[in-house]
């Protein structure tokens, strides 16, 4: 959700609005298992609404060949064609000091060892941040914007509705206490708010 101004415009896709393929997530909840061949499928949501899916294969039953299969189709914008897509993803492991093993996916493009893969809306693949140039929306907000940005992500994450001046309410089975630490943080919040929409004004009157 934007702030005021919603932010910077154009410039290089975010990795905020990509689909994103979490190796580690993966691995804890059981879509991937060391030593054994699976296969599933996973579904983004966007505000509770579909916005992507891919089926994949992992062969993880030879350490030392491991790889993911990643099946997706994209539709194009301009015209609206169906182009189905296979894709590779290599894997390995490394070993912590701790003992144990860590896995990583191998980025198509860069070769890189990565936690994480990520496919833009309206790509064809899936490869690093870094590869794809990818930034994050917390990169494009303004200065003006992020007291704005802040109420909104606490607003959320107390199940409140967003926006400026819209309340903060506490959440069935919260502490009190804590509750009073949020509400704290968001009159903090909310002053910055008022003292931009003021600066704001006095530049209009100007």
């Amino acid at each position: 959700m934007g702030g005021w101004g919603s932010g910077k415009s154009g410039g290089r896709p975010k990795a905020d609005e990509s689909l994103r393929i979490d190796f580690a997530w993966m691995m804890r909840s059981g879509y991937v298992r060391p030593g054994s061949f699976t296969r599933g499928s996973l579904v983004w949501t966007c505000r509770d609404r579909p916005s992507g899916n891919i089926t994949y294969t992992c062969d993880m039953r030879d350490h030392a060949n491991a790889s993911m299969e990643l099946r997706f189709t994209v539709t194009t914008r301009s015209t609206g064609a169906k182009r189905d897509y296979v894709q590779r993803v290599p894997l390995s492991f490394t070993v912590p000091h701790l003992g144990g093993k860590r896995w990583w996916m191998h980025c198509p493009v860069s070769g890189d060892r990565v936690g994480k893969l990520y496919c833009p809306p309206g790509d064809d693949i899936f490869a690093s941040r870094g590869a794809l140039r990818l930034g994050y929306h917390s990169q494009r907000i303004t200065a003006r914007d992020r007291p704005f940005e802040r109420v909104f992500a606490l607003q959320k994450k107390l199940g409140c509705p967003q926006g400026w001046e819209s309340g903060l309410y506490r959440p069935k089975g919260m502490w009190r206490r804590t509750f009073e630490r949020h509400m704290e943080r968001y009159l903090e919040l909310d002053d910055q708010c008022a003292a931009v929409m003021l600066a704001m004004r006095d530049r209009f009157l100007k």
